[in-house]
């Protein structure tokens, strides 16, 4: 059994004014489940009605940013929280993974370099830029390399990128971004072909560290859109050397061992950085030269789509102490059907447009 510290309740929160729908439910469907596995109880109010007696933990739909944040909740480490804390906003999302071009016209406050120059080995080659005409400079110079594949630095699940190969098509491409976009900046870096993405990461609740490796699904949505539809993880008890300790293929071991290398930068680099959840997007594929490349995408110190893999590995882990290893997978389909007995439904509704969503996860056996 985890040990309840302090009896806490569990609740949910989203830093965003006005969260997707289902996102908001689906954080609350985490939360909730966070509860039971802990046996904490579990509050579904809104956040301004807590008890400011009592002592809380949080499931935020987004990582924390700055200090005025934590405070009003309370934060104040990886123990207050599933998910994770940075000083300034743009540190929370992609743009942190690669330098800003030479000379940039817009450098935002508290803008990391040595960051990226720590992360650059075990990366794609790209840039990052917060303002249209940074964004114009770089991907220009970098479109003699190959394809470019532009990434807004808030964006999830795939959403809002686009690929150029000429100038015509980066103008139309940037056209398509408003202000605000490149205010939260945008990653340029060399599309893949032959792609898949795996995922790397880690999760702490209440003294149970678990560490995994997996790989991304993806489905097409109602719109034709190709987006995350899941995970597929393999999860121990332990750390990452618990991980690395497996017979892996030499492409799986190159992705922990890079997923490490970014982790341990951020805690190194980043200041008053802290997690209690990190996982880490690692492609590999083949660059418009033909060469074999494997990096960092981006980071996520947040729930995420892989969040209900995590937390069936969890439950797993905690009802059965011998337990040292487990495949866990989540799912996210856009049509509905019966499900087996051991799937947790997180979400089952209409998504933001209005078409259908299912979100579960469940443990398989090895």
């Amino acid at each position: 059994m985890i040990h309840a510290e302090n009896r806490r309740i569990v609740i949910a929160t989203s830093p965003q004014a006005d969260p997707a729908p289902e996102d908001a439910c689906s954080n609350r469907e985490l939360a909730r489940w966070l509860a039971e596995i802990q046996g904490l109880e579990f509050f579904d109010g809104p956040p301004a009605a807590r008890d400011p007696r009592r002592r809380y933990y949080w499931v935020p739909s987004d990582t924390l940013v700055g200090r005025e944040q934590a405070r009003r909740l309370g934060v104040q480490g990886p123990l207050d929280l599933f998910g994770g804390y940075v000083e300034q906003a743009h540190q929370a999302g992609k743009a942190i993974v690669h330098p800003l071009i030479e000379h940039a016209a817009l450098t935002p406050r508290g803008w990391a370099a040595g960051f990226a120059e720590r992360v650059a080995s075990v990366v794609l080659d790209g840039h990052s830029a917060f303002c249209r005409q940074d964004a114009w400079r770089c991907a220009s110079a970098r479109l003699p390399r190959g394809p470019q594949r532009l990434k807004p630095a808030g964006g999830r699940g795939g959403l809002g990128q686009r690929v150029v190969a000429d100038a015509d098509e980066l103008e139309a491409a940037l056209a398509g971004y408003d202000e605000a976009d490149l205010l939260a900046g945008l990653a340029i870096e060399d599309d893949l072909a032959e792609v898949r993405t795996l995922s790397v990461g880690q999760a702490q609740v209440s003294g149970v560290l678990l560490s995994y490796h997996g790989f991304q699904q993806q489905n097409r949505n109602a719109r034709g859109e190709l987006v995350y539809g899941g995970s597929d993880l393999l999860v121990v008890r332990g750390d990452f050397d618990a991980l690395l300790g497996l017979d892996l293929a030499a492409e799986v071991r190159l992705a922990i061992q890079q997923g490490r290398a970014f982790d341990r930068a951020a805690s190194q680099c980043l200041p008053h950085f802290f997690a209690s959840r990190r996982n880490y997007d690692i492609a590999q594929g083949v660059d418009a030269r033909g060469r074999q490349r494997s990096g960092v995408l981006e980071q996520s110190w947040r729930v995420g789509g892989a969040t209900g893999a995590e937390l069936a590995a969890l439950q797993a882990f905690v009802a059965d102490p011998a337990l040292q290893a487990v495949r866990a997978s989540s799912f996210e389909i856009f049509e509905d059907k019966a499900l087996p007995a051991n799937a947790r439904v997180i979400y089952r509704g209409p998504d933001r447009h209005g078409d259908f969503l299912l979100k579960y996860a469940m443990v398989e056996d090895l």
